[in-house]
């Protein structure tokens, strides 16, 4: 059975801001990038930050907790590949 995943009223509000300046991103396509990153990291308060590419220039970001009955999207933001695919 699938983990749940439980969006914060904060990340709801992102999408829906990301969504109104163009940028085609759904709860559905947060979900996969959650299932299927491209790569991911540890950020503040030892959240897991996953990403996935999602044109030539950008990536989109999801900042997430892993509780052990769910997992809660804290926030979601797009960045530039040139600050977060360095290797």
């Amino acid at each position: 059975m699938p983990i749940e995943i439980e969006f914060s009223l904060h990340s709801l509000l992102k999408i829906e801001l990301l969504m109104s300046h163009g940028i085609d991103v759904s709860k559905e396509a947060v979900e996969d990038i959650i299932r299927n990153p491209d790569r991911i990291g540890v950020g503040y308060k030892e959240r897991l930050i996953a990403q996935k590419g999602f044109d030539d220039t950008r990536v989109l970001r999801v900042v997430y907790e892993s509780l052990p009955e769910k997992i809660y999207v804290v926030t979601v933001y797009p960045g530039r590949r040139s600050r977060y695919e360095k290797d």
